[in-house]
Parts: structure tokens; sequence; C-alpha cells
């Protein structure tokens, strides 16, 4: 594994923990990544609330004023992150149901999201997906039903670090 994907692999899991701590049910929350010395020396200020460790290691920042809007993927490909932002990461929510019932899910997206939310099969999930700019992108994953399990890899949720990549071009 690659010294930015550590990086990025730890920015996500101090995301995680936070967003974790106010529990579930929650809106899509933005983070722009910004190297910790970077961010020291540009806000000394805030020296005494961060911790740097290596060089290159990486402070989130959250979006406040993010707001999802009706289409994911339409609302980051507004988004444009000035030089100093090394990486994004999104932090969301989504409730899924095993692969065999995806023939039962109606096709009308709002009878969809009905069926799903009220299937006794549902499981809920958080991910934290980050990407930087070289192109290293990492996504960590809970499920409400196994909550001292965190699950991650390189390409988890693809789709959607392709899409955080994208806001960084």
């Amino acid at each position: 594994m690659s010294e930015q994907t550590n990086t990025l692999i730890a920015a996500l899991a101090e995301i995680e923990r936070h967003v974790s701590r106010a529990g579930w049910d929650q809106p899509a929350r933005l983070f722009a990544l910004v190297r910790t010395d970077v961010l020291i020396q540009q806000e000394p200020s805030l020296a005494a609330h961060l911790t740097a460790g290596s060089p290159d290691s990486l402070s989130s920042i959250e979006q406040e004023d993010f707001v999802l809007g009706d289409s994911l993927f339409a609302t980051l490909s507004r988004i444009q992150w000035p030089a100093t932002v090394a990486g994004c990461a999104l932090a969301l929510e989504r409730s899924f149901l095993p692969p065999a019932l995806d023939s039962q899910i109606p096709s009308d997206p709002a009878a969809a999201e009905e069926f799903v939310h009220h299937h006794p099969q549902r499981q809920d999930a958080r991910v934290v997906v980050g990407a930087l700019r070289d192109g290293t992108q990492h996504g960590l994953g809970r499920l409400l039903s196994h909550p001292d399990e965190l699950l991650g890899g390189d390409d988890f949720v693809p789709g959607l670090a392709t899409a955080l990549l994208g806001t960084l071009r």
C-alpha cells in the first residue's frame, strides 16, 4: 500500500470517527482534505488544535454549507477546490437490500425509496469515500447492524470516488 493511500485512509478513519459521534440518520457531509503542515503554515492559530504527524498528513475541513441536492453526482459535478486542497471526502448514509431482491425494487425512484425504506431485509450503511489529486482513492464503510466492523478498500464505492476525483480537476 502506498504512503498516499495510508495517509488518505488515516484521514478517512478520522472523518468516520467524527461523523459517528453524531449517530445515524445524518445528511451527507463533505470535507476538504488539506495537508496539515500547509494548514498550520496558512493558519498558525490552528496549530494548537492540530497534530502534524508525517509531513504529508491530512486534516479534514468540513464544508458546513454543503447541501446534497436532488442528485449527488450533479451536485459534485459543480464543485471545484482551490489548489491548496489536496483531496476531498464525502460521508453519507444509504439503505440497501440484498442483491437477490433487485428484481422486486420498483423502477420509479420515489416508489423504490419507499420500498427499500420499509423492507425488513434493509441494511443501513455509512460510507466515507475520499480522493486525492494524484488519483489515490479509498473508502470506508460501516453497517448499522455491525457497528464494530469497519470495511474498506481502494475500490469501495468506485463511482463516488471517481466523482470526488472530478471535483479536484
